[in-house]
């Protein structure tokens, strides 16, 4: 049972890391979140916790896969007493213990785990687009500005919203006001 104690294991290095809710209250909030990709729940926890765990799993669109461990393996694994419920809220996490999970009993967990696996890929897939996009702003900003050459790029900056030097519609010939002397009209020594 390597893949059983290794998929324990796992757990342990999600709690540590923050990535997985542990009780009824936190899951909850995290499938209600949509933050949960995963949600567990013991293979002794009672009836009225798995119905609970089915509404969690329909609010927030994650899975629910029953383990094959006790609540006192599971919450021994997670740092606690004991634990009916768990959700991983890290998407490469969860498809990682799901695939463990798959390597003990295929046919019971195989499906799973595949949807969680595409899921973790779609989602690493989104998060490189996304750090792409950063790196072309970043690179954007960097560049040094330029005032256009003719009034027709002068006027196109403008629509865009980019500084042209001066005011949009303002004279160039209009002189800047001077500012007023002190207030009390008393005389100026200059």
């Amino acid at each position: 049972m390597a893949n059983g104690e290794d998929a324990l294991r796992l757990l342990g290095l999600a709690r540590k890391a923050g990535r997985l809710e542990i009780g009824e209250e936190p899951v909850a909030a995290a499938a209600r979140a949509g933050k949960a990709r995963l949600i567990l729940a013991a293979a002794d926890a009672a009836d009225n916790t798995l119905r609970r765990a089915h509404h969690f799993t329909q609010e927030g669109n994650a899975p629910l896969m029953e383990v094959p461990w006790t609540k006192g393996e599971l919450g021994l694994a997670a740092g606690r007493s004991s634990c009916a419920l768990l959700a991983f809220t890290d998407a490469g996490l969860a498809a990682s213990f799901a695939a463990k999970l798959s390597a003990l009993d295929p046919e019971r967990y195989g499906e799973a785990a595949e949807r969680l696996s595409a899921k973790a890929q779609r989602i690493l897939q989104r998060q490189k687009e996304k750090r792409r996009q950063e790196k072309a702003l970043q690179k954007e900003a960097q560049r040094p500005w330029c005032a256009p050459s003719s009034g027709a790029e002068r006027r196109l900056a403008e629509k865009k919203g980019r500084k042209t030097g001066g005011k949009p519609g303002a004279s160039a010939s209009r002189k800047p006001r001077q500012k007023a002397g002190k207030r009390g009209g008393g005389r100026q020594v200059t």
